[in-house]
C-alpha cells in the first residue's frame, strides 16, 4: 500500500493492546503472519516489512538493511551499478545463478531472497 494509512489503536488499561488494520493490507501481510518462512530462513523483520508493506524488492531491502550502496553491491558481485539497479526493479526476474551471486555478495543464503 503506497498511500498513508491511519491505524486505530485500542488500549487496554492505558496500554496499546490491538491495532485495527485495513482488510486489504491485512490480506497482503497475512501469509507472513501465518507462515514461518521468514523466521525459518532468518529474514530480519525490517527486510520483511520493507518488502511486504512498502513493496521494496527483496534485493534492495536486503542491501539497504545491510547498509551498502548499489555501487558497493556491484563491486562485490563484479558487475556494474546499472546492473544492480536493474536487479532492484520491482518487475525484475533474476535467474537462479544471479540470485546466488547476489546472496553471496550480501552474505546471505539464496533462500533469504525469496519471501
Amino acid at each position: 500500500m503506497k498511500t498513508h494509512t491511519d491505524y486505530q489503536t485500542i488500549d487496554y488499561h492505558g496500554i496499546p493492546a490491538f491495532v485495527l488494520v485495513p482488510w486489504e493490507e491485512f490480506n497482503r501481510v497475512r501469509p507472513l503472519l501465518e507462515g514461518d518462512k521468514a523466521r525459518a530462513t532468518g529474514i530480519p523483520q525490517a527486510v520483511v516489512e520493507a518488502h511486504v508493506l512498502s513493496e521494496v524488492p527483496m534485493i534492495r531491502a536486503w542491501r539497504e538493511h545491510i547498509g551498502i550502496t548499489q555501487g558497493e553491491l556491484a563491486t562485490r558481485m563484479g558487475v556494474s551499478q546499472a546492473a544492480v539497479a536493474k536487479l532492484e526493479k520491482p518487475d525484475a526476474k533474476p535467474r537462479g545463478a544471479t540470485l546466488k551471486k547476489v546472496a553471496e555478495a550480501l552474505g546471505i543464503s539464496p533462500a533469504q531472497l525469496d519471501v
